[in-house]
């Protein structure tokens, strides 16, 4: 029997834009776009009435802008993921929606391949954090994220765990390089938020880079 489709709302104020997600998500199996809103408050009110699984979401928006937006989504449905698609990987907002709960940030210069592969990671409960966008808010945002984090109460393991995340692998490449289950890399990861304060692994993987626990390259920092 074959999986339900990923039922996803595309919000963006650019007709074009619009149309051009579309007819690409359309060709994709397992791909359903349910809608389009072209501002915020038309997202916010296309959530709550479509509940679709996931949103690829604009960050300037007129009126309610995409950071905006995602806070009131997910404070009305916490299930709904949110994939934002920005122009501007050093932007504020960018971080704003990471803040307000977005589950990923992908550069609307991507390929074709890399905004369905996104999709399809975010709407299977991963995190999808661009390498780019990650080293932009690290180079501008450093010292913006929470003070009260402490890489100190991590365990060795977590900390394997974290520099999995901030490499962008899902849990069972996590569980695969570290030899253990994905089960347990779930475990993890809810430890390394809860001991981070933290509520997304994509704001873990700022918080590794930002802190050294990786560079987003191969060779990793030794403890």
């Amino acid at each position: 029997m074959a999986s339900p489709s990923i039922r996803i709302l595309v919000a963006d104020d650019h007709p074009v834009v619009r149309r051009g997600l579309r007819q690409l998500l359309e060709t994709e199996p397992g791909l359903e776009v349910v809608g389009e809103a072209s501002n915020g408050a038309e997202t916010v009110e296309a959530a709550r009435r479509l509940r679709p699984d996931l949103i690829l979401m604009d960050l300037m928006m007129p009126g309610i802008d995409g950071a905006e937006a995602t806070r009131r989504v997910l404070d009305e449905n916490e299930a709904v993921r949110i994939l934002v698609l920005t122009s501007y990987g050093s932007d504020e907002k960018v971080l704003g929606a990471l803040k307000a709960g977005a589950h990923g940030v992908l550069l609307k210069d991507a390929t074709d391949q890399e905004l369905t592969t996104a999709i399809r990671h975010v709407a299977e409960g991963q995190g999808s954090l661009a390498p780019p966008i990650a080293q932009r808010l690290v180079q501008d945002l450093a010292g913006k994220m929470r003070e009260d984090a402490r890489e100190e109460h991590l365990t060795a393991r977590e900390i394997e765990v974290l520099r999995g995340i901030a490499r962008g692998c899902c849990n069972e490449e996590i569980a695969t390089q570290l030899f253990i289950s994905a089960t347990t890399v779930r475990t993890h990861i809810s430890h390394i938020l809860a001991k981070l304060h933290l509520t997304r692994r994509t704001q873990a993987a700022l918080y590794a880079l930002r802190h050294g626990i990786s560079d987003l390259g191969g060779d990793e920092p030794a403890h």
